[in-house]
């Protein structure tokens, strides 16, 4: 039976179900544009800000399509998502130079400030995540890079590799106008105005996942986060919110990848609140 690139014994599997991978995942787009020429790639071909909602719910299908779908439904998803960054160019702002999307050290970047939220973001609204298991979440992760076009040796595969890679990138790392841009953009309503109590739940939440950030990170971006108190009982109030959520429900929405999982693989390939001992 095809449990696609992961499946149910690894790390990979359990976290990405967990309900704070939503804030962690607009905490890795505040990540992601502090690297200029990523940034200004995006700024310059995605249609982010005509269609908010569809840019976001792009992204979450690829990462759900990519832990949960058939290994066939994986690669379709990258070839496209391959294509297109095969096709678009950007400019450097300050050289002028031209930017292929698909450049490794870019790809690289996005990747790995993606990961290093998902994981960092979930562990600290609670799900619990060993040293060992963060280093396998890594691991499996190269996984996913390899689906971008990396090479898997070329991406850091534990939390001591991922920390020295940032470590390297921070000093290339500054505030634009594209940053900027983003971090505006992630504070603002993405629903209609007449869906007055989505925003109103979303703004909020739009500044607690700038507000776990790193610090260097937000140190960089120069703009104040909510207090770490705030911040704690955000993150730990959000999760538990969502746990609330009957699974039956839960593994449904926003789409219904992990359900289809659980069609094709029974019950028992169910997401857990943790990982199992022996993923």
């Amino acid at each position: 039976m095809d449990e696609g690139l992961f499946g149910p014994r690894t790390v990979t599997w359990h976290l990405h179900a967990d309900p704070a991978m939503w804030i962690a995942g607009i905490c890795g787009l505040y990540l992601q544009a502090l690297h200029p020429r990523a940034v200004a790639a995006v700024v310059q071909n995605s249609r982010f800000q005509d269609d908010p909602l569809g840019r976001l719910q792009r992204t979450g299908d690829f990462v759900a399509t990519t832990t949960y779908g058939t290994t066939a439904e994986a690669e379709t998803a990258a070839a496209r998502v391959r294509g297109v960054h095969r096709k678009l160019r950007g400019t450097d702002r300050r050289t002028g130079e031209q930017i292929r999307l698909d450049e490794p050290e870019l790809l690289r970047w996005v990747h790995c400030a993606e990961v290093t939220s998902f994981a960092g973001v979930v562990r600290r609204a609670g799900f619990p995540l060993t040293t060992a298991q963060l280093d396998q979440y890594f691991d499996e992760q190269r996984r996913s890079a390899a689906l971008v076009g990396l090479d898997p040796a070329e991406v850091p595969g534990s939390g001591r590799e991922m920390a020295a890679y940032f470590a390297r990138m921070r000093p290339q790392l500054r505030r634009t106008d594209d940053s900027d841009l983003i971090y505006r953009f992630l504070h603002r309503p993405f629903a209609p105005w007449w869906l007055l109590p989505v925003n109103l739940g979303y703004l909020p939440l739009g500044h607690l996942a700038y507000s776990v950030l790193p610090d260097w990170a937000r140190r960089v971006h120069g703009r104040p986060a909510y207090p770490p108190p705030v911040v704690a009982a955000g993150l730990r109030g959000f999760r538990a919110a969502g746990l609330a959520v009957p699974d039956q429900v839960r593994f449904r929405y926003p789409g219904d990848h992990v359900q289809r999982a659980l069609d094709r693989l029974g019950a028992a390939a169910a997401p857990t609140t943790g990982v199992p001992s022996s993923p």
